[in-house]
């Protein structure tokens, strides 16, 4: 089960990296917009962190797309 979850917390912060170079955002800009610290955007995007829903909700709503497709990982490879 451990790696069912790795593999998709790996998912999700490489969605959270597709998402952003989409809208052609700097990890600063997304973090100024979504109102974390650049680092965590830094650490999600490398996994070096699990985020939070929390952290996912606030990326989502500034990257102006829904929970539902950020966290949506079914199309993505590792």
């Amino acid at each position: 089960m451990s790696n069912d979850y790795s593999m998709i917390n790996e998912k999700i912060c490489k969605k959270v990296k597709l998402e952003r170079t989409k809208k052609d955002l700097s990890q600063e800009e997304l973090a100024f917009l979504a109102g974390v610290n650049k680092n965590t955007i830094w650490k999600i995007e490398t996994g070096q962190v699990s985020p939070t829903i929390q952290t996912l909700e606030k990326i989502a709503r500034a990257l102006n797309i829904d929970f539902a497709t950020l966290t949506d990982v079914s199309k993505v490879d590792l």
